[in-house]
């Protein structure tokens, strides 16, 4: 028997659903992430209110450069999502880009943005 090239129309359907799940949840997250760093959703004078405690200050300013780079994370997640159902669409979806094996279901169930098998990923990672 020849060893499956490509995941079927079922199975990619499956990994669609499961990939719009996905980025729901994450525009959702980042659309709030947003909401905080506008201070849309605060009713409160903390952004013009006068303030002198310095320690606070810089809190709230590490905080707020923490959420902004986990914005830049999710933004990123969300291409990666997004790229994966262009993926699906060309039928390309589950094959790892080095190898050109199909990457196992139990990863792209985990990791369903995943371009590279666990075994491509850690081959990657010691080429650099």
């Amino acid at each position: 028997m020849a060893e499956k090239t490509r995941y079927t129309d079922e199975e990619l359907e499956e990994f669609r659903e499961i990939i719009n799940e996905k980025l729901a949840l994450a525009k959702r997250d980042y659309d709030q992430m947003m909401r905080v760093l506008t201070n849309q959703d605060s009713n409160d004078v903390d952004d013009t209110s006068p303030t002198y405690k310095a320690l606070e200050e810089g809190s709230a300013t590490q905080s707020k450069e923490d959420l902004m780079e986990f914005a830049a994370r999710q933004q990123k997640f969300i291409q990666g999502l997004k790229a994966a159902l262009v993926r699906i669409e060309n039928k390309t979806y589950g094959i790892d880009r080095i190898t050109g094996k199909l990457i196992p279901k139990e990863r792209l169930r985990a990791v369903p943005h995943a371009t590279l098998s666990v075994e491509s990923k850690q081959l990657e990672k010691k080429r650099k």
